[in-house]
């Protein structure tokens, strides 16, 4: 039997030092660390995940998952509740770093049970509110900036160019791995799973820096 600490960190306020010293502190030790780095929870399963993968070929029946908390699995519903109830089928141990939550297949009582699925349930559809919550915030907050000056929110300069968008919606619509179109492009794989979660948000980042360098090439 594995202890496996399974982080998820998909922005850079997020690190995989701070969620495994955060287990460390409430007493966990762990055999494995895997943790995927720049993947959203909302629109890439975790099954799809390069570290989700291996963790599924991983786990075995009296191992103990740990996570920081039910969104590190993910922020989609139905892939979250499919995880966890594929997990504890196969008898492994998932235990929450906030609150001590455990989810484990051994209880038969029918009432337990139920009270455990309803959990997950719950669990999993507020991490996907509060994913969205957010992303509705953030879209006000830049259409109410936006509104007021219309070149007072550009974001963050793209880290890509109009080429290599244009290379990425391509490959993607051809179906080739994020990895493959990463090593094609030279862009981070963070990069090519931004256009591919948001392809319409990545086009208007780069017209708006386009049209502030129209700008300024023009005073």
């Amino acid at each position: 039997m594995s202890t496996f600490l399974y982080a998820r960190v998909s922005t850079t306020e997020q690190t995989l030092t701070h969620q495994q010293a955060q287990a460390e502190r409430a007493g966990f030790t762990f055999e494995h660390v895997i943790a995927d780095e720049g993947v959203s929870g909302v629109s890439v399963s975790m099954r799809d995940r390069p570290q989700g993968k291996r963790l599924f070929d991983m786990l075995r029946s009296g191992d103990v998952l740990v996570v920081r908390w039910i969104d590190r699995l993910g922020r989609n519903y139905a892939d979250v509740t499919d995880t966890i109830r594929e997990f504890i089928k196969r008898g492994v141990v998932i235990r929450t770093i906030i609150n001590d939550i455990t989810f484990d297949g051994n209880t038969r009582d029918p009432m337990q049970m139920a009270v455990r699925d309803a959990l997950i349930g719950f669990l999993a559809a507020t991490a996907q509110a509060q994913a969205e919550a957010t992303k509705e915030a953030q879209l006000a907050g830049i259409a109410h900036a936006m509104s007021a000056d219309e070149n007072a929110y550009i974001g963050r300069k793209p880290s890509f160019t109009r080429q290599q968008l244009g290379t990425v919606r391509d490959l993607l619509g051809k179906g080739m791995a994020v990895t493959g179109i990463a090593k094609e492009t030279g862009l981070s794989r963070q990069t090519v799973y931004r256009i591919q979660d948001d392809p319409s948000a990545a086009d208007k980042a780069l017209a708006a820096w386009e049209r502030k360098a129209t700008a300024r090439n023009g005073k």
